[in-house]
C-alpha cells in the first residue's frame, strides 16, 4: 500500500523567543515491510543544526528556532510503501539490548492499579500472542478512549484510576502489564491511515512486545488488532518521552498554542 502524508506543526508564542531547540522524530524508520519513497521537513521560523540516530535507531532531527520568533511551522509530507506483516517487525536490532526493554520509566512505573489488570488476566491461553491480544482487550475494557481525560505526562497508574485515556495511555498501560509479565516491551509512534476520514486531529501511538522465537509484534490496544500496512512506524522508544514527535525547550516568559494539521490517505 502507498500512503501519503502531510503533517505540520504550528507554534504560537505569547512573546518572542530568545532561546530554543526542538527534537524532531518525524523521519519514518526504513525496514523491511516499510519503504520510504518521499520524505521532506520543512521548516518555517528555525533551522537544522544537526541529525543523528539515537539509541533507538531513531532519526532525530535538532532544530534552532530563530530568535524573536513569535511562531514556527514544522511541515512534513512525503510517500511511504508497506506491506502488511500481521504486526510483526522481526528480529531485534539497534543499540539497546532486550533486557533494556523491560525497564521502567516514570511514565510506566507499574503500582497497585497494574497488579490488579494483570491478577484479572486469565492464566488459560494457547501461547504468548492469545495471552498478549486478552491482555490489549483487557486494557481497553478497563480504560475506555476517552479524550480530555489524559495528558502527556499522565503515568500509567493515573491512567488506571482515571479509567480512561487515549492511545498513549493505552501503549503505556499495555507495555507496563506486559513488562510486568516478562516480556521487552516498547512504545511506537507513527501514523495511520483511517478508513473514515483522511484529516487527523494527532499522530498515532501503539505497542511492540517481544516474543521469543517472533521477534517484535506490534498491538494497537485502542484498536484492538495489530498493526498492517496503513501503519507507519516513525519512532520507538520505553514511552512517549523516548518517541515523542516534537520536543524541546526555550527560554522566555509567556506561554505557547499548538496546531496540528494532518492528513494520511491512500
Amino acid at each position: 500500500m502507498l500512503l501519503k502524508i502531510h503533517h505540520e506543526t504550528r507554534y504560537n508564542y505569547d512573546n518572542p523567543v530568545q532561546y530554543g531547540l526542538q527534537q524532531l522524530r518525524l523521519r519514518p524508520k526504513e525496514r523491511a515491510g516499510q519503504r520510504i519513497l518521499d520524505w521532506n521537513i520543512e521548516i518555517d521560523g528555525g533551522s537544522l543544526e544537526l541529525s543523528f540516530e539515537d539509541h533507538h535507531c531513531n532519526h532525530v532531527d535538532l532544530i534552532n528556532i530563530e530568535r524573536g520568533r513569535s511562531e514556527i511551522v514544522i511541515r512534513c509530507n512525503g510517500e511511504v510503501e508497506n506491506t502488511d506483516g500481521s504486526g510483526v517487525i522481526g528480529k531485534h536490532a539497534g543499540f539497546a539490548p532486550l533486557w533494556y526493554f523491560k525497564r521502567a520509566t516514570a511514565l510506566t512505573k507499574p503500582g497497585t492499579e497494574t497488579a490488579k489488570l494483570i491478577k484479572s488476566l486469565s492464566q488459560d491461553y494457547d501461547n504468548d500472542i492469545a495471552r498478549l491480544h486478552a491482555l490489549s482487550a483487557l486494557v481497553t475494557e478497563k480504560v475506555p478512549y476517552e479524550i480530555g481525560k489524559t495528558d502527556a505526562e499522565t503515568t500509567v497508574e493515573q491512567a488506571l484510576k482515571l479509567g480512561g485515556g487515549v492511545c498513549q495511555d493505552h501503549a503505556h498501560i499495555f507495555c507496563t502489564a506486559a513488562r510486568a509479565l516478562g516480556f521487552p516491551a516498547r512504545y511506537v509512534s507513527g501514523y495511520l491511515m483511517m478508513s473514515d476520514r483522511v484529516d487527523q486531529d494527532a499522530t498515532h501511538a501503539w505497542a511492540e512486545i517481544y516474543i521469543e522465537h517472533i521477534g517484535w509484534v506490534g498491538f494497537d490496544v485502542s484498536n484492538g488488532y495489530s498493526p498492517d500496512e496503513r501503519y507507519v512506524r516513525v519512532a520507538t522508544g520505553l514511552d512517549y518521552k523516548d518517541a515523542s514527535p516534537i520536543s524541546g525547550l526555550r527560554y522566555g516568559p509567556g506561554g505557547e498554542d499548538m496546531i496540528v494539521t494532518l492528513q494520511v490517505q491512500q
